[in-house]
């Protein structure tokens, strides 16, 4: 059995979980950082880094917080990266670009790790490469932060299986379904709903472009006059998917469960017309990336553990929690 290594929980509240009695702190504020990672004992040499996306959803919004944060502590300016239209291939762009202009640690989110190996080992051989958000566990990338999205899968199952205590048909919509992040999540919340009447019909991809996301959900409707639930995997399936579900007439009828806190996702579990969403902490990524990176690269790899990832836990956000959740994510964003 793999030992997880997870975030220290003393950096949750610091870090803006925004769970019930642990507020965020907004950006401004001094907050904490996790054991040991504080500006201090980071300090030695300056590195040149960078932090990638998968996509330009506004769910990196926190992320760059967290980077930004990470910035001011260690006193360096960090090239921060979004691939417009979510592709490997301006990935593959981007990341050449950093290496041709010297940086040495690369964060990334990859988009399809199971077709971007070749691309992480030889960026590897060239600087210090972590994943986050999305792994790419059989590549030479040095760490994962991010979420343990088996269990986050399982998380979005078992609301699955509240919302739906009698069963129904359910289809599943993500951006790519061979991303790491997006694989787990499916492959978790299959095990969640194991042994009910709940049938999953299909997967729908639609490439992080948010007019298919919708439309994908829009053709699912027409074509399943008894569909029962949507699914959205990443940040931007969620609103795709409520205003699928409007136009269509059926908020309520069909139910929902998806990612992330976009406006649009808070603003329909808020409503009821979501049942709930299973968020993250892309402050977490942002920060700790950034800031351990550096320490590795100024001789500490104790910031690595055996296993090399670091999980952040996940938090299901229901209408009974919106709120609270809604106005500490106001504050971390600085609004």
């Amino acid at each position: 059995m793999k030992t997880r290594f997870f975030l220290a929980p003393a950096s949750l509240c610091a870090m803006a979980f925004l769970s019930a009695g642990c507020p965020a702190p907004a950006p401004t504020e001094n907050t904490a950082a996790p054991a040991g990672n504080t500006a201090t004992s980071s300090a030695g040499a300056k590195h040149k880094l960078a932090f990638v996306t998968n996509n330009p959803s506004d769910y990196w919004t926190v992320a760059r917080k967290g980077v930004e944060k990470a910035e001011k502590e260690l006193g360096i300016s960090v090239d921060y990266q979004i691939p417009a239209g979510g592709t490997a291939a301006e990935q593959t762009t981007i990341i050449n670009d950093l290496l041709s202009k010297g940086t040495e640690g690369i964060a990334m989110s990859p988009v399809d790790p199971a077709n971007q190996t070749d691309l992480i080992n030889s960026t590897a051989a060239k600087a210090l490469v972590f994943t986050q958000d999305s792994d790419a566990p059989n590549s030479n990338r040095a760490c994962y932060i991010g979420t343990d999205n088996v269990a986050a899968g399982r998380q979005a199952g078992e609301e699955l299986k509240k919302a739906l205590p009698n069963g129904g048909k359910v289809m599943i919509f993500v951006g790519k379904k061979d991303a790491q992040n997006a694989a787990d999540r499916i492959n978790g919340l299959k095990e969640a709903i194991k042994g009910t009447k709940i049938e999953v019909l299909d997967t729908r991809t639609d490439d992080a472009d948010r007019t298919r996301a919708k439309a994908n959900v829009s053709d699912a409707i027409t074509k399943y006059s008894d569909l029962a639930a949507c699914v959205g995997i990443w940040s931007y399936n969620g609103p795709g998917i409520l205003s699928a579900v409007e136009d269509a007439s059926k908020v309520g009828k069909i139910k929902i469960v998806c990612f992330d806190e976009e406006d649009d996702t808070l603003t329909g579990v808020k409503s009821g017309a979501i049942s709930a969403t299973v968020v993250q902490q892309p402050f977490e990524f942002g920060y700790t990336s950034i800031i351990n990176m550096n320490k590795y690269l100024n001789g500490d790899k104790s910031v690595i553990p055996e296993n090399k990832q670091m999980f952040v836990p996940t938090r299901v956000i229901t209408a009974a929690t919106v709120d609270e959740f809604r106005t500490n994510l106001k504050k971390l964003r600085g609004k």
